[in-house]
């Protein structure tokens, strides 16, 4: 009877252990580790500074980035030179490029690049800033015309681009 009653006890012991973790704000299920006292975020809009300027990129890649942040942290907006920890960010480059060449020198492959330029800085810790330049591409096919895929090739490089940004930021990869 005795062995009945201690399995409940260490679910519960469990149970209480990672609400622990969680509520204290040092890991969340996602794998980020965020400082209990850093309780909000500010994430610009990112500028875009590319030569080719795809117009909806710059809120596509923001809204993107905060989304995340916020979805998997346990952090609130902040404004900025208010928050604990601020990102801040320019699109360096996007373009479109040969990426294979084929028989009689023609393209078989074109690739899609964009290249997003990173800053991070904590209010508590400057020591702790940084800057990253993050670099994502997708392959497409030549003879596939760019304007039928371009959105698709964006979300995907976004998706990707973010993923990125968050694992430096929260995951310290």
């Amino acid at each position: 009877m005795g062995s009945k009653r201690i399995k409940p006890i260490r679910w519960l012991f469990g149970l209480w252990a990672v609400y622990g973790l969680i509520s204290c704000g040092v890991y969340t299920f996602s794998g980020a580790s965020v400082p209990a006292e850093v309780r909000t975020i500010h994430i610009a809009q990112m500028r875009n500074n590319a030569a080719l300027v795809l117009p909806s990129l710059s809120q596509r890649l923001s809204d993107a980035f905060r989304d995340k942040c916020l979805a998997e942290t346990n952090l609130r907006l902040g404004a900025l030179g208010q928050s604990d920890w601020e990102f801040t960010g320019e699109i360096v480059d996007y373009g479109v490029s040969a990426a294979a060449v084929s028989g009689r020198e023609t393209t078989s492959l074109n690739r899609l690049t964009i290249v997003w330029r990173l800053r991070f800085r904590s209010l508590s810790n400057p020591k702790a800033g940084w800057e990253q330049r993050l670099v994502r591409y997708a392959d497409f096919d030549a003879g596939t015309p760019f304007q039928s895929i371009e959105n698709e090739l964006v979300e995907q490089i976004v998706r990707q681009l973010v993923d990125d940004a968050f694992n430096k930021a929260f995951i310290n990869w």
